[in-house]
């Protein structure tokens, strides 16, 4: 009989730790080999972690709510033959520790302050903190009491990762903490004033679930760090809609998918990153990083009502085919939450079909760190001015507004103009003879 570690997987770039939901197994239970044994939250999806080894669940190291990092133990599984990491005590090591072995879920134990223990307990505090702001405090020994008064510019004054680093700076160069607040207000005050709702009777208050509050901690965050512009153009989309109407039954049939416009608009906002590399960058301080790979982001609408962004990595790599299937498959397992981390992550370019709720335009905020995002507006039938060899004459045309909104730090007027408008050029110059 051996014994193993569980320890929290790697999720993908930039993911440094994750929250954990729920353990489906408890100890004493048996457990295969790549069964999932636990969910786990990450600040970009929600997935289950797979048992590295076949046995019986011994001891759950982490408990539900715990924030670990990646490469902690989580739990110890007895083998029968140790062929893993043998683990002969079933004590972590102290730097390999997780916040659970600290605490429990709402409550962490603080190093000593003035030569006292003090506990924060979180559960008395009205102010929310993200797992890793209660992190930051335990780790730096700030006390919940001393936590209530620092000012966020985070969404309704919520103190961010930047805010709590800001204060611990300051309070090494011994600064105190009033000092600390007032220059945090004096700074913020302006950016996020908190509006008192009103509530009446009759009213029914809903709580945020944790994708809403990151989604809206995620655009308040991208409207203060980039100042968004929006250009706007108008294509004539009927090449496409009747191509599509010609070869979707044949599609379907040979490769048992669905055809629809999404793949098309993919690959004309990939050829148009080509002719314009320089919108398919990212911001860094005094720096702008020009991607090599181009990585389409495409806004899914999950029935929940919340938003998730998969990402289709290196789309310039497949064809139409290829594209259809990828956008297909990331789809059905985003409304599943069956989604992995990394298929989440790495981002270049970002497009929103807001014509699928029947919207003719709209206004994107762009997913950070990117500089731009194309809304795909609704396909509609209108009356249009035609030039023909012959003269001038009005036809019946299938029309949709395309709206980038980019980063005005480093895309201008011009480029981000020109490159929603050649998108519309490739769309507009589809050839109806091609095959699939």
């Amino acid at each position: 009989m051996g014994q193993v570690e569980l320890i929290m997987p790697k999720m993908g770039e930039s993911i440094f730790e994750a929250t954990i939901l729920t353990w489906l197994k408890k100890p004493g239970d048996k457990i295969e080999q790549d069964e999932s044994v636990l969910e786990v939250a990450t600040d970009k999806v929600d997935t289950e972690v797979p048992s590295t080894h076949g046995g019986i669940l011994k001891e759950i190291l982490a408990k539900e709510g715990d924030v670990v990092k990646v490469g902690a133990p989580i739990a110890i599984i007895t083998t029968d033959v140790a062929n893993g990491k043998a683990s002969p005590s079933v004590t972590p090591a102290d730097g390999m520790k997780t916040s659970g072995q600290v605490a429990a879920k709402e409550e962490v134990a603080v190093a000593h302050v003035n030569g006292t223990t003090h506990v924060a307990d979180f559960k008395s505090s009205s102010r929310f903190y993200s797992p890793l702001v209660k992190n930051i405090a335990r780790e730096e020994n700030i006390p919940v009491a001393e936590l209530e008064t620092i000012s966020g510019s985070g969404l309704e004054g919520r103190v961010t990762k930047k805010d709590i680093l800001d204060y611990v700076q300051s309070r090494k160069l011994g600064a105190t903490p009033q000092t600390v607040v007032k220059h945090a207000v004096a700074s913020t005050a302006s950016a996020s004033p908190k509006v008192q709702a009103s509530i009446s009777a009759g009213d029914e208050i809903i709580e945020m679930d944790r994708m809403r509050k990151m989604i809206a901690e995620r655009m308040v965050d991208s409207k203060r760090i980039a100042p968004h512009v929006t250009s706007f153009v108008e294509a004539d989309v009927t090449n496409i809609v009747q191509w599509r109407n010609k070869v979707k039954n044949e599609f379907q049939k040979r490769d048992g998918d669905v055809l629809t416009f999404t793949p098309l608009f993919i690959e004309a906002v990939v050829l148009a990153i080509k002719d314009f590399p320089m919108i398919n960058v990212q911001v860094d301080g005094d720096r702008i990083i020009r991607k090599r790979d181009i990585n389409i982001g495409m806004a899914v609408a999950l029935p929940s009502g919340n938003l998730i962004v998969p990402v289709i990595k290196n789309a310039d790599q497949y064809n139409l085919a290829g594209l259809a299937k990828l956008v297909n498959d990331l789809a059905k397992r985003a409304r599943d939450n069956k989604l992995k981390p990394d298929e989440l992550s790495g981002g270049t370019f970002t497009i929103s079909n807001v014509g699928s709720f029947g919207n003719v335009m709209g206004t994107p905020i762009i997913m950070q760190p990117q500089v731009g995002i194309i809304a795909l507006g609704a396909i509609q039938k209108k009356p249009a001015v035609m030039e023909m060899p012959y003269g001038d004459v009005i036809a019946i045309r299938h029309k949709m507004f395309l709206s980038h909104s980019y980063d005005h730090r480093v895309v201008d007027g011009a480029l981000g103009g020109s490159v929603v408008r050649r998108v519309a050029d490739y769309l507009e110059k589809f050839d109806i003879n091609r095959s699939i």
